[in-house]
């Protein structure tokens, strides 16, 4: 079984074909679809396919940086009620973090939203699914300080970085935070990625979870095309040259390292 960490296959992009799109994920061999949300708008879209297939599809719950707006107060707390019901269907925190690329004038409110977040994750026992992106030093700093309270809360923190294309000194830095994977993605198959240089010098294969970030970032051959999760196949090609293995010892070392890292995977979501 293949698990793509990381789908918005929820998304308009999919709205006419995604009966389609799911078969060609299945054919694939994939097994399991993980939905990060992004803000309150994606909340119904999102669980309205989960139900549509509980075995297949695993929703998560947070705002994503770039989508904070000016109402980020009054929507995180909606958020949270979603927790607070019982058997709930979230298996994760996420996609929150911090992203500086385009706008830096919501930095401070970037850190406070997702310093609320990491708190979820703590207080209701759940991963995170982090994206970060011109960020680095303020995510593991904020991440740092959290940390600290959890364990004097007695707590655990765990996740992934989503979407990981840093250097080898910032891999070896986010492997400091145990339970945490790489989130690797269809960069890893770009022409001039530097990334394949950096897994094989810094990361385990026993620190790799596989994601498509779909429908973006597709993967060679498929470049220019919408990303869709059967793709995600071209991922574990990349990763079975780089290490060296098989593409079956791969997906099922990466498989394992998903179920481990979200439990609640395991249990029928919805």
């Amino acid at each position: 079984m293949i698990i793509d960490t990381h789908s918005h296959l929820y998304g308009e992009e999919f709205l006419a074909d995604i009966s389609d799109v799911i078969n060609r994920a299945r054919a694939a061999g994939l097994g399991k679809i993980f939905l990060p949300n992004i803000n309150a708008a994606s909340i119904e879209p999102m669980l309205a396919l989960t139900r549509r297939d509980p075995d297949f599809f695993y929703p998560m719950i947070g705002l994503h940086p770039e989508d904070l707006g000016t109402t980020w107060r009054e929507v995180l707390p909606q958020m949270e009620a979603l927790l607070q019901q019982p058997e709930h269907p979230f298996i994760a925190i996420g996609e929150v973090g911090l992203d500086y690329y385009w706008d830096r004038s919501l930095n401070e409110e970037q850190q406070e939203a997702f310093a609320i977040q990491v708190g979820w994750a703590q207080k209701y026992g759940l991963p995170l699914m982090i994206h970060t992106r011109d960020a680095h030093r303020e995510l593991v700093n904020i991440l740092k300080q959290q940390i600290v309270h959890c364990k004097l809360s007695n707590c655990t923190l765990s996740g992934v970085f989503h979407c990981f294309g840093g250097t080898a000194e910032e891999a070896v830095e986010l492997l400091e935070f145990e339970g945490f994977m790489l989130g690797i993605g269809g960069v890893v198959t770009f022409k001039k990625s530097h990334l394949p240089d950096v897994l094989k010098a810094a990361v385990p294969l026993e620190r790799i979870v596989v994601e498509t970030d779909s429908p973006y970032l597709t993967p060679v051959p498929y470049r220019g095309k919408r990303n869709e999760s059967a793709y995600l196949v071209e991922v574990l090609r990349k990763l079975s040259q780089i290490y060296e293995k098989d593409i079956e010892e791969v997906a099922s070392i990466t498989t394992s390292n998903a179920l481990k890292t979200f439990p609640k995977s395991q249990i029928i979501a919805v």
